[in-house]
């Protein structure tokens, strides 16, 4: 559509700006089961222009709607009584949370219209398998599959809003913080039903700083003044959880995670339905958020493929919800960005190449790091290849099922394969952090079950019969790899473990057993 195209062509900050803006005109209204579309909005209406709206299920039917002007919140806030149950005593925050009644549901549920639902959820594996088989071509199959799985325009604004409320928070104390969705809610690999990461931004204290600098004299604010920014950030976010907690309407098991390296608040969202992540500016994990939003904008393959890699990967237990030992998601996407990269001619341009294009607004170091890179879409060559997903799925199974993990390590910012700098199994370098390594956390095990898989994958589109498992309805192309491969024929699998050690066999097999004591509904994560 030509809405799409245009919203892709924006900066990253654009769209940010533009969404978080959009948010704070909105509110989210809990409504009766028995729903009368038309006299809800002409009750709203008479308080201000209603930009657009939708309505979605969560324990009930709930509506988002947002005003063109701000001020019509006001207004219908002015108008809206406080909860009159006399066994419970209420906390007197007001916040954009409403619930709408009718007085007297009888006689107005005769005019009830059913009222269409917005999908906050995707689809179980085993209802996508079914409808992939019907495709014509693996293309086709990852197209289907990035648009049951992708965030949708109406879960974007929901998520939004989550953090728009959380903000009106943070604003009693801090009248200018801004709070921002960061990760996969806006880098454009997010998945439905994937957590929301937020954190408190409070720019504008750097912005004032350079305020006063002309004139004979200067003023500044008398603010407390403590050890170590980890100490602020600490102290903030316990305060705001604190609040959360005590006052927040529909925040529950509330968690503050103080002493993690980045410390943060985790709560459960009831009425938008979210499991959310609050902690504090990280400019860096922004920087990245920004550069992979510019990787899914300039192709529609480099989406595609990830989303396929990554239910892959999660079908066949390589990466799981707990941390732990397993490749994350942010490892697997940055394992396509490079295999991309090295495509001939390349599919997306290195890192360094970006870092090229950037002008001066462009160029950001952080805490020493160099993190600039072009912002401006146009400024970026389309590129000049046209193979198909079908040959890059195919080719990026068997790239690193034959990757020499032992040697090279994974670099984004070169878009080649360097020496690792140390030993650790899997090395994919930090893109703005260099001295870091991402996959620290996988262990040689989970690499080898990795390979394992991508081994028996590129062999299964390789050797496959498509037609033969067409005519017979079977699963076939993509859909037959979504299927844990220890259930269709476990002998085939062994002849191609050959050459690996016997611990690892072992350890392949336990998570193999592990996976299909799952259940298949479980079988995507994040």
């Amino acid at each position: 559509t030509d809405a799409e195209v245009n919203t892709r062509k924006k900066t990253f900050t654009e769209v940010q700006t533009e969404r978080l803006e959009q948010a704070e005109r909105t509110v989210l209204i809990k409504c009766p089961p028995k729903l009368n579309e038309k006299k809800l909005l002409q009750y709203l209406s008479s308080h201000g222009n209603i930009r657009s709206h939708f309505f979605f299920e969560n324990r009930g039917i709930h509506a988002l709607i947002e005003f063109s002007e701000k001020n019509s919140i006001a207004s219908l806030q002015d108008a809206v009584g406080i909860p009159s149950a006399a066994e419970h005593h209420v906390v007197p925050f007001k916040s954009r949370l409403f619930t709408f009644t009718l007085k007297n549901p009888v006689s107005q549920a005769a005019e009830e219209t059913p009222v269409h639902l917005s999908p906050q959820s995707h689809i179980p594996v085993k209802e996508l398998i079914q409808k992939l088989s019907h495709a014509d071509s693996i293309s086709n199959q990852m197209y289907i599959l990035l648009n049951e799985f992708q965030l949708t325009e109406e879960n974007i604004k929901l998520r939004f809003l989550a953090c728009s409320l959380v903000r009106d928070f943070a604003r009693a104390y801090f009248p200018d913080s801004m709070v921002k969705p960061f990760g996969s809610s806006v880098n454009t690999f997010g998945k439905l039903g994937c957590d929301v990461d937020m954190f408190l931004d409070f720019h504008d204290v750097r912005k004032h700083a350079t305020k006063m600098k002309k004139g004979p004299f200067e003023m500044e604010y008398q603010m407390k003044r403590l050890p170590s920014e980890r100490l602020a950030t600490q102290k903030i976010l316990s305060v705001i959880g604190d609040c959360l907690d005590n006052f927040g309407p529909g925040y529950v098991s509330v968690q503050k995670i103080l002493n993690a390296r980045c410390p943060l608040v985790k709560f459960s969202h009831q009425p938008t339905g979210f499991q959310c992540d609050l902690s504090v500016s990280n400019s860096i994990a922004i920087k990245s958020s920004e550069l992979l939003y510019i990787y899914g904008c300039l192709d529609p393959r480099v989406r595609a493929l990830v989303f396929t890699v990554r239910c892959w990967a999660r079908v066949h237990g390589l990466t799981n919800s707990v941390p732990g030992n397993w490749i994350t998601n942010f490892s697997l996407t940055m394992m396509v960005m490079f295999f991309l990269q090295k495509r001939s001619p390349p599919i997306i341009p290195t890192l360094d190449q970006l870092k090229e294009l950037a002008d001066e607004k462009d160029k950001h170091i952080i805490g020493g790091y160099d993190c600039s890179f072009v912002s401006d879409l146009s400024k970026i060559k389309p590129t000049k290849n046209t193979e198909t997903l079908d040959a890059l799925l195919s080719d990026f199974f068997e790239y690193f099922g034959n990757f020499d993990f032992r040697k090279n390590s994974i670099n984004l910012r070169k878009g080649k394969e360097v020496n690792k700098p140390e030993s650790s199994p899997l090395y994919i370098w930090n893109p703005f952090e260099q001295d870091l390594n991402i996959s620290k956390n996988v262990n040689q095990p989970q690499l080898e079950k990795f390979v394992a898989m991508a081994r028996e994958s590129a062999w299964i589109l390789q050797k496959e019969e498509k037609t033969q498992r067409m005519i017979n309805k079977e699963p076939w192309g993509l859909a037959a790899l979504l299927i844990p491969f220890g259930k269709s024929n476990p002998s085939k699998m062994k002849n191609r473990m050959k050459g690996m050690g016997s611990e690892t066999i072992r350890s392949l097999l336990d998570s193999l057993k592990l996976n299909n004591a799952n259940s298949p509904q479980k079988a995507v994560g994040k």
